[in-house]
């Protein structure tokens, strides 16, 4: 099989460079380890910045988007048993969507499918061939089948565990690296969201978080211990710590009800420099991973997805390959801006295990100053709603 962009990894990231360039008649084969069913049972974050949705409609998969989802002007900080707004709209000109993970996958899939873009699911022992020269390939197993599919350029938007990082030489990248002594459980349940904006919460117990999927259904995060396990958490007792965790009037708020959906997931930085190696383009979680307290996952990964797209446009439209020359360089200082951000979310809210009295009067320390100064303020809006490509 011949095709022009080999894209490795069904989710968000892929799929929307797929259409992106399917959108400008370049030809794309998308390879996904998992079924369809697997990919969109995942549960995930949805602050969407400006930059991702405006590359949604480039991609023509704005339209539900833009129907269902809400519009946030603003977040709150919580600490001290009060609560401080910051106002994204007054502060940048700019808002944030939030708009299920999940939902804006399956629109990118059924996009592709109108489009009749070929998309290969439950792949196997997917390697890649020859990335150091003009003519990569890609082999897979696919229902018991060995095939070839080669290409141009190789995209791999397969995630921290692909192949595709992986292929890149040891003595070729270098990969920097830090875990978080903590988790966060988070659940999901069919209940209306305790205020209309996101909250995030310093607390002396930890962390906690007050978002939402829609009008009706409510996404809660708290911090916990990584030796935790989701059935340690009956829904009583999240309920009960959550409600610990907030400002009383938030708490007296807070309608519960039945999880439908319960995890911890580990909190991580991570950084593969370069991003490329020859015909080899790394997207998103395959280069890097942010923990989710500034939102910046999708969304560094649609800055990636940006650049690339934009760089193979000028390859197949006139030759020139500067922009994918350039590709990792530009890319990285996007990339590295928003782990600052994540980091400095991440130290500013949650509770550490080796946090000395000094070091919590100083995270105080932090919190008041964003809550009295609108430069302060401004800074933090910046990177929330999202940086430019």
């Amino acid at each position: 099989m011949r095709t022009q962009v080999a894209i490795i990894g069904g989710g968000p990231a892929g799929l929307l460079l797929g259409q992106l360039l399917l959108k400008q008649g370049i030809e794309t084969v998308v390879l996904e380890r998992r079924s369809r069913e697997y990919v969109l049972a995942r549960i995930r974050a949805g602050v969407l910045e400006t930059g991702l949705t405006e590359l949604a409609a480039e991609a023509g998969v704005a339209a539900r988007m833009q129907a269902e989802g809400l519009v946030h002007d603003g977040t709150l900080l919580a600490y001290d048993d009060r609560s401080f707004r910051v106002d994204f709209e007054t502060l940048t000109d700019k808002t944030v969507l939030v708009y299920g993970q999940t939902e804006l996958t399956k629109d990118l899939y059924d996009a592709r499918d109108a489009a009749g873009g070929t998309t290969f699911f439950n792949c196997e022992d997917v390697t890649l061939h020859d990335i150091e020269t003009e003519h990569p390939s890609v082999t897979f197993t696919h229902d018991g089948q060995s095939k070839t599919i080669l290409c141009d350029v190789i995209a791999g938007c397969d995630g921290f565990h692909g192949p595709s990082r992986q292929a890149i030489p040891e003595n070729k990248r270098r990969e920097y690296e830090k875990t978080y002594p903590f988790g966060w459980l988070g659940i999901l349940s069919r209940t209306p969201p305790v205020d209309e904006e996101l909250i995030y919460a310093n607390s002396s117990r930890g962390f906690a978080l007050c978002s939402m999927r829609g009008t009706e259904l409510s996404r809660y995060y708290i911090q916990c211990p990584l030796s935790d396990s989701p059935d340690d958490w009956e829904d009583a007792r999240f309920w009960d710590e959550l409600k610990r965790r907030l400002p009383e009037e938030a708490a007296d708020h807070l309608v519960t009800g039945p999880s439908i959906d319960k995890s911890i997931a580990p909190l991580r930085s991570f950084v593969c420099e370069p991003m490329q190696y020859g015909r080899l383009f790394l997207c998103g979680d395959a280069a890097h991973i942010v923990p989710p307290t500034g939102a910046k996952g999708l969304n560094t990964a649609a800055g990636d997805v940006s650049y690339l797209y934009r760089a193979l446009m000028q390859f197949y439209s006139d030759g020139d390959t500067h922009g994918l020359e350039t590709y990792s360089q530009i890319a990285l200082q996007r990339v590295w801006k928003t782990q600052r951000f994540s980091w400095w979310m991440t130290n500013l809210l949650h509770r550490f295990p080796e946090q000395s009295e000094f070091d919590l009067r100083m995270q105080r320390a932090e919190l008041a100053y964003l809550e009295t100064s609108e430069a302060a303020r401004r800074n933090l809006a910046v990177s929330y709603v999202g940086l430019p490509y």
